[in-house]
This record gives structure tokens, C-alpha cells and sequence, in this order.
């Protein structure tokens, strides 16, 4: 159901080799930024809350994937993922809404705290440290003639800002258009989100997030060597090795794995690899994830000098489509043709549902910092007319006895309103 849409260059995910910790100094220093240490006003309650559900539905999430995945590699973006089930939240009503809402992890929270939290907390995460690029942009495609509530446009243009678009789906110029904006938005990283466009499917919403830092410590070009990556299997292949030496970070020695943060630009932003030590695999930990976890795991990172920090070299791109993952998570009903309630979108919304939730993602890892963008559509598509019989044009007819079979009259009828 899912597959990688490229093969990385390197391993499964990022590899890190810590060695012994040691007094040496002489950290190789990047360009260098401001340091981001503090954000610039405080996180209100329905933020916090906002984050911890985000957290908690990414991690489950990537455990499900990851589960269902037989290849090597997985990423994706569960923010991309959250952020374009928020816009579609807008449309749910009644149990459908309940059953989302849930799986996201919003509690009890509205609707209204929970568009006000998306708008507040992009706008803090978008601008947070001006040396790292990170944007976000949402869109939503309708098919002509659909239908809108005026609350459902206002919510997803306010909250989300959104682009609001009407074509003929069915033209195969409405799937170009789609795959430009997805390409503009992601720099030309997700180049097309969509192969095709289903006859049933009448609206599409769409996030585009993307991601450009530089570390705020850059490995040395000179030190990156080839070496050994060991698969799970056992079997081995050769990477471009980056090294950074005698280097200070925010490092955790546990029995079952270590953990480096790597940090970006002024250290808002940092990309936390997780290698397992022993016997654990990374399939194990991934089996473990969850918000409480994920916490612990950051709260056990501490500013350690270390002799040897070590990462492969890597590219991957990724396709994911998260049907299964979300019902298995508790929006089942939101999947279901005549059992969703999208009636908060739109007069027809009875006979709407989600058809498919589908994400591309793409990271770039290499000495100089980390490129990654990442694109997620929910399809909404409406419930199949029934199929009918209308005699609106000349037809037969014939009167049986149905238990003999005896047909005791036939006709044509070629004009209803001709007596003779």
C-alpha cells in the first residue's frame, strides 16, 4: 500500500556513531548564527496542548507505518499530515468530527480553539529562527459546481490560509495544476503529489511544508570518508560517512540506544538521531513511540563532548498513502462512504468522505545541513449515485403473472403524452 518512491544513497534513516566521551576542545565551527535560546513570548494553553497532540498523533502514526512497511526506509511529515487533517476537521460534524478530533488527540478542545492554536502556532513556527527556512502553505481544490458553507471557506482561508481553487477535476489540466502549486510550494522537492484523479473524487486539501537549515556546527568536507553501514539484515553496503570530532552536543548514553541532537542555524530547530545499542533494533524503538517516550528521550539529552559524532550522507524520497494507519488510529468512520458526516462543508455533505490521505516526502542529509519538504492531500470524494433506471426516453414494457411467467401484456412507449 505504501512503497519508497527512491532508494537513499545510504541506510535506513540516520546512523550515528558516538564514541567515548572526552575533555578534547576544538569544536569545527560553521558559519555560525545568532543563538535562538527562548521563544519569543510564551505558549498558551491550547498551544501546549495543540503540541502535545501533534507529538502524540506523529509518534503513533510513524509506529503504524512503520509496522505496515517492509522496505527500509520510511519518512514522513506527521505536522504536513496534521495540519491538512485540521483543515479538513472543518468539514466533519457530529461522530465524524468526534472520531477525527480524537485521533488527532484534541480532547475536548473546539473547533474554534483548535483553528486559533493552527493559526498561532504556524505563524511562531514559520518565523522562529531567520536563519533556517521553514514554510508552510496550504491550498484547496474543488471541483466546479461544488458546493461550499461560507463558515467552511472562512475557517480554512483564516486559520489555515488557504487557496481556494475551482476547476474540473476530471480535465487533466486540474491535475497539473495541482502537481505545480505542490512543486512551487516544496521548491521543486515533491515535483508531483497526485498520478491521477479519481471520477468520484469533488475536493482535495492540500499542505505543502518545507525545510532548508545548515547546521549550526557543519561537518568538514575532509573528514567524510567511506564506510561500512551494516544493514538489518546483516548484510552491509558503503556510505559517505560525515564525521564531526571532539565535538560538544546534547548527547544521551542509554542501555538501549544513544542520542545526539544535532541543532540548526541559531538551535531552534535540531534533528535528533536515535542509534540502538546491543541487541535493540531501530524497528523495536520505532515499536515503543510515543509522546511520554519521545519526551523522556529529550529530557535526557545533556551537553556532553564527545570524541567521534558520525552520519551517513543521505537522500530519500518517500509515498505514503495513510488510509489504514488513520482508521487503525480511530477515524475509521471519516473513510466511510455513506457513514461520514461532512456536513459542516457543505450541503452535500452527507454523501462526502474521505476518499484517501496521500503524502510525499522527500530529506536531504549532507555536510552542509538538511533540505527536507513533505506534501499531504486528503481526497474527499462523494458517495457513488446509486444505480437507476429512468425511462425518460421510448422503451418497452411488459406485465407478467411472476410466479407462471405468463406475460400478459407488452408495449412501446415512444411519446407518454400521445393517447392514440
Amino acid at each position: 500500500m505504501r512503497a519508497p518512491a527512491a532508494a537513499l544513497a545510504a541506510a535506513p534513516a540516520a546512523t550515528l556513531a558516538l564514541l567515548a566521551a572526552t575533555a578534547c576542545g576544538g569544536d569545527p565551527t560553521g558559519p555560525g548564527a545568532d543563538p535562538v535560546t527562548e521563544l519569543p513570548r510564551a505558549l498558551s494553553a491550547v498551544e501546549g496542548e495543540l503540541i502535545t497532540a501533534s507529538n502524540q498523533f506523529g509518534m503513533e502514526l510513524m509506529r503504524r507505518v512503520v509496522a505496515e512497511e517492509d522496505g527500509p526506509n520510511v519518512v514522513i511529515s506527521p505536522l504536513s499530515a496534521s495540519i491538512a487533517l485540521g483543515m479538513t476537521l472543518n468539514g466533519a460534524a457530529g461522530t465524524t468530527f468526534d472520531a477525527m478530533r480524537g485521533t488527532l488527540g484534541y480532547g475536548e478542545l473546539t473547533q474554534v480553539e483548535i483553528n486559533a492554536a493552527y493559526r498561532s502556532l504556524l505563524d511562531l513556527l514559520t518565523g522562529l529562527d531567520p536563519t533556517v527556512e521553514f514554510a508552510v502553505a496550504n491550498s484547496v481544490w474543488a471541483d466546479e459546481g461544488f458546493p461550499f458553507h461560507q463558515a467552511f471557506q472562512d475557517a480554512v482561508t483564516v486559520a489555515f490560509d488557504a487557496r481556494l481553487e475551482t476547476r474540473d477535476l476530471q480535465d487533466p489540466a486540474a491535475l497539473t495544476a495541482i502537481n505545480d502549486w505542490v512543486n512551487e510550494e516544496t521548491n521543486g522537492f515533491i515535483p508531483r503529489l497526485l498520478d491521477e484523479i479519481g471520477p468520484d473524487i469533488v475536493l482535495f486539501l492540500i499542505n505543502a511544508i518545507y525545510f532548508d537549515g545548515s547546521w549550526t556546527t557543519r561537518f568538514d568536507v575532509s573528514e567524510t570518508v567511506a564506510a561500512p553501514f551494516r544493514r538489518a539484515d546483516g548484510s552491509e553496503v558503503t556510505v559517505d560517512l560525515m564525521s564531526l570530532r571532539r565535538h560538544a552536543a546534547p548527547v544521551h548514553f542509554g542501555e538501549r540506544y544513544a542520542a545526539v541532537e544535532l541543532p540548526y542555524g541559531g538551535g531552534a530547530f535540531g534533528m535528533v538521531v536515535v542509534v540502538p545499542r546491543g541487541e535493540t533494533t531501530a524497528r523495536d524503538l520505532v515499536a515503543e513511540l510515543s509522546a511520554p517516550w519521545w519526551e523522556g528521550l529529550v529530557a535526557s539529552l545533556s551537553e556532553v563532548e564527545v570524541d567521534r559524532i558520525a552520519l551517513p550522507r543521505f537522500t530519500l524520497s518517500y509515498r505514503s498513502l495513510l488510509n489504514d494507519a488513520l482508521e487503525a488510529m480511530g477515524m475509521a468512520e471519516a473513510f466511510a462512504p455513506g457513514g461520514a458526516d461532512f456536513t459542516n462543508l457543505s450541503p452535500a455533505g452527507e454523501s462526502l468522505f474521505i476518499d484517501q490521505v496521500l503524502q510525499k516526502s522527500f530529506i536531504e542529509v549532507d555536510e552542509a545541513g538538511t533540505r527536507a519538504a513533505a506534501a499531504t492531500s486528503v481526497g474527499v470524494g462523494v458517495t457513488s449515485v446509486p444505480p437507476q433506471v429512468v425511462a425518460d426516453r421510448p422503451f418497452l414494457f411488459a406485465i407478467r403473472d411472476r410466479l407462471a411467467g405468463t406475460v400478459l401484456f407488452t408495449g412501446l412507449v415512444g411519446d407518454p403524452t400521445a393517447e392514440g
